[in-house]
C-alpha cells in the first residue's frame, strides 16, 4: 500500500511511501505526516495493518489554515 507523505510547501507534490518503508523506519520515528490526498480508507487501512501487528496507532487532522481543505493528517505509531 503507497500513502502520500505531507509536502514540505504549499505547491510541492507529495512524495509516496510504501507502508513497508515505515516499518522500517519505525525503530528510530514513530511520528508521521501524511497528505491531505490519502483517503480516510486509506490511512484506516494503515492504522489496522500497524494494529495487528502489535502497534498502537493514534491519528488525527491537523489544520495549518482556516480553509477546510487546509490540514495534514499526523499518525503516531506506538510499539505495545
Amino acid at each position: 500500500m503507497k500513502l502520500k507523505l505531507a509536502r514540505n510547501t504549499l505547491k510541492a507534490k507529495p512524495k509516496t511511501i510504501e507502508v513497508s518503508k515505515i516499518e522500517e523506519m519505525l525503530p528510530e520515528k514513530s511520528i508521521f505526516y501524511f497528505d491531505k490526498e490519502n483517503s480516510h480508507k486509506e490511512l484506516k487501512a494503515l492504522i489496522e495493518y500497524f494494529e495487528e501487528r502489535g502497534y498502537n496507532v493514534y491519528m488525527r487532522e491537523v489544520k495549518y489554515g482556516l480553509n477546510e481543505d487546509e490540514f495534514i493528517y499526523e499518525v503516531h505509531i506506538v510499539q505495545q
